[in-house]
């Protein structure tokens, strides 16, 4: 028999309504979660092909049971009764419909699935003409995330729904670590929105937040609403409350409002607006804090980045920051990245690459970010830039291109001038299974158009051919460690590089500065950035490495490595202040890691001066994974005259669910602890409670502040306090194990980029 019944849209969603969340850049960590269904499975049920939307509206409905009496307009189903429409499946023990009326009544064993949800119940009956149903007593699940929860009743009318008696988590119901309980809930599936009524959050059995009445959406269209708040509390900022405002205001482009309340300092409002369109993206936010306590004045922000494709090889991109003074990265940062930043970067321009070639217009411009320097310290801002590489093969083996640069330079305080550096090459690179040999020679010529107040002359101009040559051998053998086959390998190298000098002290000083000293520029043929100084040279490379392969698996389980420079002639380019590249050797540079299993991980680098028998540069650094994704770093690090410090951050599981964070960042330069960190965390199924107590320098003349941070993180349904992941996961190595893989990232330019600000970015449009 096959009524015209229309199957209730129990699809509504019920309580994936209140699985409305803030957004993270981390992924929720569910591995402490048994996998289990709070609802088994039906087997009758089959779920629609995914990727594949049914339309059930316009599928006809199947009604089936092991025996039918009844009468003809009052036909009752027994035993096994199953009723299907499109993707959509109800059973039960017993139906009976009314033809006349258009009744049902389902009893006994109430079983359905459909629509991203499965639940069970007691009893069901509905009206077909009104399109009015009821379920009583019933538990449900979300198939797409681990929500559960029951309910005493629910009604529906088309496509809206009441929920009596309501409650929500994702905690399995033998763990019961926090629950949603709302007397009343009315969904308009068409809306995607809902209206909770005398709802309750509750931490176990403590009853933490009450709400009257509160609007949440029930599907993934973004709604405007408050996201949660973030609270903590600073001896710099006193109470900390920041409690966002999100406004959906089109399809492609949204806006957060940020009011924040510092006890200590005042009121500071924010704002950031997001677009999206055909090819292109762009965040502008802003913070204005009038009449900061802390300073006695004014403070503010303006950060706009965006990108738009301009064809497939063109895209152009800016990157624009302005801050209202120079302690405003010290002030506002909760991170030692804003100690460091002396300047606020800003660039825009357009960028190119196709086969072969990159290119690029840029604009860059300087602000000052440090109360301690003036103006006269600012870089060169560079109105504009221009710039191209260029590389093609050129037949029988050799290698040609073209570098090459024009930038426009200004200054606030200083004259200025133009630059052009050309920089044509051409190359033979020859190698076989076991060695290379690649020659290079190249012709660099740079001049420059200077303002008439700067010099008498205005024009300079320097030429200087380049010749390298870069060979080595590969050598390796299968050999067996403690049972364990490894492939052994041996590659030593030598690079040779001859310039020859050219006079360049009446050249300006606009964007160069010397190099650190390290293993790469063993290997480059300049050691200043930049083109206004191109160094003589007549020096020779050798170097050794070497490697412990694991063959099982490939992984690298020993490296090392060591080079030197062997200098000819001394070279007579340099720029005031820096000591002269005497003839004789350099600094041994000398790297090493070592993986003796696969949680411990040891590295080192060092430098030794053999002509003044002196350590130039040392860093030790160790790592061990602990069970429970726990970690261990230790590391330190010195600088000759420079710098001398040591840091130790940890991850350490009590148990599966508890388990304690720190951090001690340490300078013996300064016989000051830079930062310290201590926590205790709890992580268990469904939440997760983190608090956090920090001492840091904020400031440049070694100030400390002291903050407490506190979160509760409620899986699956959003958080609420301070953001204690990103600091966790910015002062310990591992903390987040994928982070381990990841590389920082940079600016185009290599330039650095603005520190954190304390700013909410929730939502995405």
């Amino acid at each position: 028999m096959r009524p015209a019944l229309r199957l209730l849209p129990l699809s509504l969603c019920i309580a994936v309504s209140l699985n409305a969340r803030a957004g993270d850049d981390m992924p929720q960590n569910w591995s402490l979660c048994p996998v289990q269904d709070v609802v088994k499975p039906f087997a009758e049920a089959q779920a629609a092909p995914e990727g594949i939307g049914i339309d059930n509206t316009e599928q006809a409905t199947d009604i089936e049971g092991d025996a039918l009496t009844g009468t003809e307009e009052n036909p009752v189903f027994n035993g096994n009764v199953t009723l299907r429409r499109g993707d959509q499946f109800m059973g039960a023990d017993q139906l009976t419909y009314d033809k006349g009326q258009e009744h049902y009544t389902a009893e006994g064993s109430i079983r359905y699935q459909g629509s991203g949800l499965r639940m069970t119940a007691a009893r069901a009956e509905g009206d077909q003409a009104k399109d009015v149903h009821t379920i009583h007593d019933l538990d449900y699940q979300l198939l797409a995330n681990r929500g559960n929860g029951g309910a005493e009743r629910v009604t529906l009318t088309g496509d809206i729904g009441s929920l009596h008696g309501a409650t929500y988590s994702t905690c399995a119901p033998d763990a019961r670590h926090w629950e949603l309980r709302a007397n009343r809930i009315d969904i308009d599936t068409e809306k995607g929105m809902a209206v909770a009524r005398g709802a309750t959050l509750r931490v176990g059995q403590v009853p933490i937040i009450y709400l009257p009445w509160f609007m949440f959406p029930t599907d993934e269209r973004r709604r405007t609403g408050l996201l949660f708040p973030s609270v903590s509390n600073s001896s710099r900022n006193g109470l900390d409350w920041k409690q966002p405002i999100y406004l959906n205001l089109a399809p492609n482009y949204d806006a957060t409002l940020n009011p924040r309340l510092m006890t200590n300092r005042g009121v500071q409002l924010g704002a950031q607006f997001r677009y999206l369109v055909e090819g292109g993206a762009g965040v502008v936010d802003g913070t204005w804090m009038p009449d900061d306590d802390l300073r006695d004045s004014d403070r503010s922000m303006i950060r706009y980045g965006a990108f738009q494709n301009v064809n497939r090889n063109w895209q152009a991109r800016a990157n624009l920051n302005w801050i209202s003074d120079s302690r405003y990265y010290e002030d506002f940062s909760s991170s030692l990245d804003g100690l460091s930043q002396s300047t606020s970067f800003s660039e825009i321009g357009v960028y190119g690459r196709g086969h072969g070639w990159e290119a690029g217009i840029t604009s860059d411009y300087w602000q000052l970010a440090d109360f301690t320097l003036t103006e006269a310290d600012l870089p060169y801002n560079r109105v504009p830039r221009a710039y191209v590489h260029w590389e093609r093969g050129l037949g029988l083996h050799f290698v040609g291109g073209v570098d090459a640069e024009m930038v426009r330079f200004r200054h606030p305080l200083f004259d200025a001038g133009s630059r052009l550096d050309v920089k044509p090459w051409i190359s033979l690179p020859l190698e076989g299974d076991s060695w290379f040999v690649k020659p290079t020679a190249a012709f660099r010529h740079t001049s420059y158009e200077l303002d008439e107040s700067l010099t008498a002359s205005r024009s300079r101009s320097r030429s200087q051919p380049i010749f390298s040559l870069d060979s080595g051998l590969f050598f390796d053998r299968d050999t067996r460690v403690k049972g364990k086959d490894y492939l052994q390998t041996i590659e030593p190298r030598l690079y040779y590089l001859h310039v020859p000098y050219a006079y360049q002290d009446d050249m300006p000083l606009f964007d160069t500065q010397p190099l650190t000293f390290s293993w790469g520029q063993l290997f480059r043929d300049n050691r200043y950035s930049g083109a206004d100084r191109q160094a003589d040279a007549n020096q020779l490379t050798l170097a050794l490495s070497t490697r412990m392969i694991r063959q099982s698996d490939g992984r690298e389980r020993f490296s090392a490595s060591l080079g030197q420079i062997r200098y000819f002639d001394e070279s007579r380019v340099s720029i005031p202040g820096e000591p002269v590249t005497e003839k004789g050797r350099s600094a041994w540079v000398a790297d090493a890691n070592y993986a003796p299993t696969d949680r411990w991980t040891f590295g080192a680098s060092y430098q030794w001066d053999p002509k003044f028998n002196r350590t130039d540069l040392a860093s030790i650094r160790a790592r061990y994974l602990l069970p429970d994704d726990g970690v261990f770093n230790l590391g330190y690090r010195y600088r000759r005259s420079l710098l001398e410090q040591a840091d130790v951050s940890f991850l350490y599981p009590i148990n599966p669910t508890w388990s304690v964070v720190g951090r001690y960042y340490y300078s013996m330069y300064d016989s000051k602890a830079l930062e310290t960190i201590a926590g205790l965390q709890w992580d268990s199924c469904c939440v997760a409670v983190r608090l956090v107590a920090r001492r840091y320098v904020h400031n440049r003349a070694g100030d400390l502040s002291n903050s407490v941070l506190l979160e509760i993180e409620l899986k699956g349904l959003g958080s609420a306090g301070q953001d204690t992941r990103r600091a966790l996961r910015r002062a310990i190595l591992g903390y987040n194990r994928d982070d381990l893989y990841l590389v920082p990232p940079q600016t185009a330019t290599g330039q650095p980029t603005p520190p954190a600000i304390d700013t909410v970015n929730d939502a995405s449009p």
